[in-house]
C-alpha cells in the first residue's frame, strides 16, 4: 500500500510580501536580514519606513519561496524580539508600489518623445537639464518595468527602485498598540 503522503510533488516557489511592524529601534534591521540569511532565503526587496504609530516601523519584505517556507519565514519573524505583527498579503487585497527614478538622455530632438512616453505611463519629470531628464514613476513593478523598457532605447543614465511598499484594502488596520511597544521600557526610566 502506497503512502499518497509521500507521492505530493514539492510546490514552486512564488513571490510572496510580508507586511512586518517592528519596534522603531536600532539594530532591528539588522536582526531581520541576519534571520533572511541564516536561513538562507533571498530576500528580494525590503523597505522600511515610519507609521502613524509612534514608535512603530513596518517593513514590507518580499522573498521567493513556498507555502512551507512562507509560514516558516512567519514563523521566525515572530520569534525576533522588535517584531510586533507579521502578516503574508501575497493573496490579500492589497494595494502594492514601487518608486523609481530614472535619469534618461533627452536632448532638444527626443525630449518630447520622453515626455509623452511620461503621460502614457502617469509618471512625472522632477528634473530637467539640456541633455536628460529624471523621471519618477510610482506603480506595479509591472508598470515601473514597462517604462524602463520603453525608455532604454533613449539611453538610461542612472536608474534607482526603492522596492515594494503594500497595504491591505479596506478600513481594517494592523493592531499594534502603543502598550506593546512600550511595554518593555523599564520602569526606572523616564520617558
Amino acid at each position: 500500500m502506497e503512502n499518497s503522503h509521500f507521492n505530493v510533488a514539492p510546490e514552486t516557489p512564488i513571490e510572496r510580501t510580508f507586511v512586518t511592524y517592528v519596534e522603531d529601534k536600532p539594530g532591528v534591521l539588522n536582526r531581520v536580514a541576519s534571520l533572511f540569511r541564516r536561513r538562507n532565503f533571498n530576500i528580494e526587496s525590503l523597505t522600511v519606513g515610519h507609521t502613524d504609530q509612534p514608535g512603530v516601523s513596518c517593513m514590507t519584505i518580499v522573498t521567493n519561496v513556498d507555502e512551507y517556507t512562507a509560514r516558516r519565514v512567519e514563523g521566525n519573524l515572530y520569534k525576533l524580539v522588535n517584531v510586533l505583527r507579521v502578516e503574508e498579503v501575497t493573496h490579500v487585497p492589497t494595494v502594492m508600489r514601487d518608486l523609481a527614478l530614472i535619469k534618461v538622455r533627452a536632448d532638444a530632438e527626443t525630449r518630447t518623445q520622453v515626455l509623452q512616453i511620461c503621460d502614457v505611463f502617469r509618471a512625472r519629470v522632477v528634473d530637467v537639464t539640456q541633455d536628460s531628464l529624471i523621471i519618477e514613476s510610482t506603480g506595479t513593478e509591472d508598470k515601473i518595468d514597462g517604462l524602463v523598457q520603453v525608455l532604454t532605447s533613449f539611453g538610461i543614465i542612472e536608474l534607482v527602485r526603492t522596492g515594494r511598499v503594500a497595504m491591505t484594502r479596506g478600513p481594517q488596520s494592523p493592531t499594534i498598540h502603543p502598550e506593546f511597544v512600550h511595554a518593555r521600557v523599564p520602569e526606572d526610566v523616564v520617558t
